[in-house]
């Protein structure tokens, strides 16, 4: 049975508007919210931070939606592996280990680690606190640089199921000095002026980056989010965001975005 043309066009033009005004995608995103200033909970339980701001804004700019879900760093990476998570965002640094599992987008934070010491304690490389309790986030960046130089059955390594929790018990007097990422122990170490924590980088630590993760071979979503990253830092809204977290005088550091 054949349709008169003016119906066939006009189913046409039905199914091209329903594709025109169809609901933009909602990725799921996995974060940490214990992490300040990148991602932490406000006392209404509202999820905030650095991540939080940029992904919105890279949402904006490529026209997907983002709904975000306080994840525990313990299964962060499970959660996007099973696709219980699209996307996951935490101040996840991108290590050769970590590739193997998921696929990373373009950098988007420049890091390295830090070592911070009590006031009376001052180092100038990681080895010179030989013997010292060091607090860790369990399975971070700091735990692996801080096992590769004490060995990762070390007693002396003290592991923590977060960063805040490893933060506070350097605050406590509980262990000699703590090494994590260099954003949130500076945030940390300003919000706390009073303790006067001795800040350091040893000059072995390598140059790393924070990278926005996703299920490995997920080439829609990871296209969506470097597509989005490239936007908003030729738009200037990641520099607008890393001023209103970092400080207007902050440098905005150079990323290897492809």
């Amino acid at each position: 049975m054949k349709f008169p043309r003016f119906v066939a066009a006009a189913a046409v033009a039905l199914t091209l508007a329903g594709t025109a005004f169809a609901a933009p995608v909602e990725y799921i995103v996995g974060t940490g919210a214990t992490y300040r200033p990148f991602e932490f909970q406000t006392p209404s339980k509202e999820i905030v931070g650095f991540d939080i701001d940029l992904m919105k804004e890279i949402a904006k700019a490529q026209g997907f939606k983002v709904k975000f879900v306080n994840t525990l760093w313990g299964v962060i990476f499970e959660s996007v592996k099973n696709g219980d998570r699209d996307i996951i965002m935490s101040g996840i640094t991108i290590t050769p280990k970590r590739q193997e599992s998921v696929d990373f987008s373009h950098p988007y934070f420049a890091a390295h680690q830090l070592i911070l010491t009590q006031r009376d304690l001052k180092v100038s490389r990681l080895s010179e606190l030989k013997g010292k309790n060091i607090a860790v986030c369990a399975n971070s960046a700091g735990d692996i640089v801080s096992s590769k130089a004490f060995g990762k059955s070390s007693p002396n390594i003290k592991r923590f199921d977060n960063t805040p929790l490893a933060l506070e018990e350097l605050n406590a007097g509980g262990v000699d000095a703590a090494v994590g990422d260099v954003g949130v122990f500076a945030y940390y170490a300003q919000q706390n002026p009073d303790k006067k924590f001795n800040m350091t980088r040893d000059p072995e630590f390598e140059d790393q980056y924070f990278g926005i993760a996703v299920r490995k071979g997920n080439k829609k979503v990871l296209r969506d989010v470097n597509e989005g990253l490239k936007k908003v830092i030729k738009s200037g809204a990641y520099a607008r965001v890393y001023a209103k977290w970092f400080g207007a005088n902050t440098p905005v550091p150079k990323l290897p975005v492809r």
